[in-house]
This record gives C-alpha cells, sequence and structure tokens, in this order.
C-alpha cells in the first residue's frame, strides 16, 4: 500500500516543488475582483505529504467498513440497523480524540414487507397462454411506496418509452399498470453516468401515470449494465394526485415485459401483471445526524464541512452508498487529529442520516445551521460511490463568486495531483449540502472513476467485497488534503 499510494505521491509532489513557482492567481476577469496570490502556504504541501504517509501506512477505514457492512449490516431510515451505526460511530470518532456528538433528527420509517410480482400473457378468451408467456419478475418496491392490497394488484401492461409518449396515449392507460421502459445511457469518461435524465421516471413516474387513471408502475432500474438484479431508489409522491403502488424491475425483465407487451398486442391478447407488495408507513422514529469536530486554532467559527451519509437502502449493505465513503470521511478527520494538524479554521465531519428516502438530515443540519451559514466556507460531499477519486465537481454557475471560488481551487488542485485527483469540473454539489449552497455556501462534490457504481447502485449488491483498500484510502487522503488546505488558508476561498 505504501508504494502504491505514499510513494507516487512523495515523488510526484517533489517534482511539483522542484518545478517554477505557481503564478499568482488572476482575477482581474471578475469585476471588483482583486488580484490575488496562492493562499496556501508551504505548510499545506508539507501536511499533504504527511497525510498521504500516514494513511498509507495506518489506515483504518477498510476495517471499519467491514464492520459496518458485516456487524451492522444495512441502515434504512428508522431501523436498528441505522440506530446501532448512529451509536458505533459516534464512538468511534470519541475514540480516535474527535469532538463528536449526535444532532437528533426525526426521520422517516418507511418497511418493505414481502413483495412480488407476476406477469403472464392472457389471450382475449380469458385463458393462459403458451408457458413461456409467463413469470416471475424480479422486482424492488421504490422507496416510499404504497404498498397493494393484500390480494395484490393486477392490470394490463401498457409500455411506454418516456413521458411524451405517456401523454400522448393518455387515457389509454386508465386502470392499467404502466410499464416505464427508458433506458440509462452508458457511463461517459468525461460526463460521467446518465442517471440524471432517466431517474425522473423512479421519481416521479408514479405521479405522472396516476394522473391519468393508472393503477400501478413499473420502472426499468435506473442503471445501464446489471446481472438481473433489480435496483430501487424512492419515489416522490405529487400532493394532488393518487398514490399508486410503484415498483423497478430487473433490466431484463423490464425489457421482456416490454417486447411481450408489443408481441401480444396485435393478435388482441394482453399482458398483465398482479403485483403485491406489503410496504407502510410507520411513525416517524428517532434519530441522529453525527457530528464530529476538528476546531480551528484561529478562527474556529468559520467551518470546512466534509460530509456522507450513514444511511442505507435495505438491500445490500449500502458499502459504496454510501458507508465506504463515511469511513473515509471519519479515517481524514483521524489522521488531521493524530498528526496534530490543527488549520485555521473548524473542519466539521457530518454523517448525515435520511439521504436515501427523505433528506431529513439534510434538513436538520441545515435549519439548526441556519444563523450560522455564513460561517461555512465550503461544503464537501462524497456520495458517488467509492472508488479512485479524480477530483470534484461544483455547480455551474455565472456567478462571479463561484467562477472566483474556482479559480482559488485551482491552487487546491495542485495538491491533489500526485494522486491523479485534480479535474475540477461542473456535475453539482450533493444532495445533502443542497440546503447549504442555496444559503450561499461554496459546494464541492468528490468525482470519482465511477464507470460501476450504478451497475450496484441500490441493489442487494452493494456490498463490502465491492470496495477496493486502496480507493477508500485515496478518497480519505483527498478529502483530509482538501479540507485542511481551504480551513488552512490564510484567506477564506469563498470570498
Amino acid at each position: 500500500m505504501r508504494s502504491a499510494l505514499a510513494a507516487v505521491f512523495v515523488l510526484t509532489l517533489a517534482a511539483c516543488a522542484a518545478g517554477p513557482a505557481a503564478a499568482p492567481t488572476d482575477h482581474t476577469d471578475v469585476p471588483g475582483a482583486p488580484r490575488v496570490a496562492t493562499p496556501f502556504a508551504d505548510n499545506a504541501r508539507d501536511a499533504a505529504q504527511r497525510i498521504v504517509d500516514a494513511i498509507a501506512t495506518d489506515s483504518r477505514a477498510q476495517a471499519r467498513l467491514r464492520h459496518l457492512c458485516d456487524e451492522i449490516g444495512p441502515r434504512l431510515s428508522g431501523s436498528e440497523g441505522l440506530a446501532s451505526a448512529v451509536e458505533w460511530t459516534v464512538a468511534t470518532l470519541r475514540a480516535d480524540g474527535l469532538d463528536a456528538r449526535q444532532e437528533f433528527v426525526a426521520v422517516p420509517h418507511w418497511i418493505r414487507g414481502r413483495e412480488s410480482a407476476t406477469a403472464a400473457v392472457v389471450s382475449a378468451t380469458g385463458g393462459s397462454a403458451a408457458p413461456g408467456s409467463s413469470r416471475e419478475l424480479r422486482m424492488l418496491g421504490l422507496g416510499n411506496s404504497v404498498g397493494t392490497p393484500p390480494e395484490g394488484v393486477e392490470g394490463e401492461v401498457v409500455a411506454v418509452r418516456d413521458f411524451d409518449h405517456l401523454e400522448s396515449i393518455g387515457a389509454a392507460v386508465r386502470g392499467k399498470i404502466v410499464l416505464f421502459t427508458k433506458a440509462m445511457p452508458p457511463y461517459d469518461a468525461e460526463k460521467g453516468a446518465g442517471y440524471g435524465e432517466t431517474v425522473v421516471y423512479r421519481t416521479q413516474g408514479a405521479s405522472r401515470a396516476a394522473k391519468l387513471g393508472a393503477v400501478a408502475v413499473l420502472v426499468r432500474s435506473v442503471t445501464a449494465t446489471s446481472l438481473s438484479t433489480p435496483h430501487t431508489g424512492s419515489v416522490t409522491y405529487a400532493v394532488d394526485q393518487p398514490r399508486i403502488p410503484a415498483a423497478a424491475l430487473s433490466i431484463e425483465d423490464a425489457d421482456w415485459l416490454a417486447r411481450r407487451v408489443e408481441d401480444v398486442v396485435a393478435d388482441g391478447r394482453s399482458m398483465r401483471v398482479r403485483l403485491r407488495m406489503e410496504a407502510r408507513f410507520e411513525p416517524d422514529a428517532p434519530s441522529a445526524n453525527v457530528v464530529a469536530d476538528l476546531r480551528g486554532s484561529e478562527r474556529p467559527d468559520e467551518i470546512v464541512l466534509i460530509g456522507a451519509h450513514l444511511d442505507s437502502w435495505d438491500v445490500g449493505q449500502g458499502a459504496h452508498d454510501d458507508g465506504a465513503n463515511c469511513m473515509a470521511v471519519m479515517e481524514a478527520m483521524r489522521t488531521l487529529q493524530r498528526l496534530g494538524l490543527r488549520p485555521r479554521r473548524t473542519i466539521r465531519a457530518v454523517l448525515f442520516v435520511n439521504e436515501e428516502n427523505g433528506l431529513r438530515g439534510a434538513i436538520g443540519y441545515a435549519t439548526s445551521q441556519r444563523e450560522n451559514v455564513a460561517k461555512h466556507v465550503v461544503a464537501i460531499e462524497a456520495d458517488a460511490g467509492c472508488y479512485r477519486p479524480l477530483g470534484f465537481t461544483t455547480p455551474a454557475s455565472d456567478d462571479p463568486r463561484v467562477r472566483r471560488f474556482r479559480e482559488r481551487m485551482q491552487d487546491v488542485m495542485t495538491l491533489l495531483a500526485p494522486l491523479g485527483a485534480d479535474r475540477l469540473r461542473d456535475g453539482g454539489g450533493g444532495a445533502d449540502i443542497g440546503l447549504l449552497g442555496q444559503g450561499g455556501v461554496q459546494l464541492l462534490g468528490l468525482d470519482v472513476e465511477g464507470s460501476r457504481y450504478f451497475d450496484i447502485h441500490h441493489t442487494a449488491a452493494d456490498t463490502f467485497d465491492k470496495v477496493a483498500k486502496e480507493d477508500i484510502d485515496r478518497v480519505a487522503a483527498v478529502l483530509a488534503i482538501t479540507a485542511f488546505a481551504i480551513a488552512d488558508a490564510p484567506i477564506r476561498v469563498d470570498e
């Protein structure tokens, strides 16, 4: 591990240091902006080297992830697993010498229950067709979905390509089950995954179909590649529409079902599905964000936040989403603490709860910090899987403050170049820090090589064995270096 991480970092950083000094950052293209020299002192480079060496030789991130996944397990909001995870992370951070605490949040308590979906071709006279025309479908109910009656919901399936197609057929879906067949595009090395253009069918599909009279919806799992594994995720119901059951199918079953619908319509038969879901809500449950501070030496009231979310879905172990990044955040804080690195400003770790099906943790934190939002210099979120870090994304904006921030962040990128994590591109910040962004806080989202992330995203396959030790340690190093550099800068990088 040392040769793969620390040695490469030392050699590359030495080469950077031997080159010409960095030119002052020129902000003259921003109206009213001063010309500011590189704001990071030499000790930031020294700290970066020490951080990488310390993590390479003594990281606990992977061992802690193993405990989180194998001993605690899935951590859906309201579950015993999440409650155990909150208690364990607070105790672990305190044992590392950090000022850690729980900040109360009430979270939704959705329970999946038993569920199934069966498809069959039915002839015009009501009889069953050939044996190959019926099968059990591999499905997962969508988070926050309502359940079905005990006997289930049965209806003819109408396959639609997208929302425009749905609207074009209108009342033809009344009393039927709508299948959304929109496929997520393959991963692009420059643009990343096409998640945003397809996840809307999972979140909005139920209400869009219910408006036209559908009795249930099925969604092709939001992934480009999978092995007969359905992907769950939240559904968001419109307040002015009926709530109908919603479930995701594996991409193989969704494609098969769409083909069968096409085949049978021509000769007067129909494709019918019986969907059974015991999904229900219990009253909100007590939970808490986990917050830990490394107090600043000169400006402790100014905060650089690094965060990830501690909750997960109830299938799999929530290893990549988002347990490994939580452990990387904890390792970053542990490393800074044990090295005695005290930046000018406070570095705060926040492990949010209820990111998956409610964002109550994000809302709770933003609400508690309503009077202190301006004291947050930067908020950093890691929630795109724990793979090899490439750099950071920021929300696209023409705001002069954002442009100036991005320019100043180029200085941090030079510290991350030895780790191959010096890319800064448009792409947003993160769900849990979004409300802080609305309050004017500059946002950074960890950018990773996530070509395989959506293969397992929100599935039973998101397990400990999928996370590489080298990746989780690199993420921890990138978070620690970035947070320290920003927190220790002589100037606020957001001004």
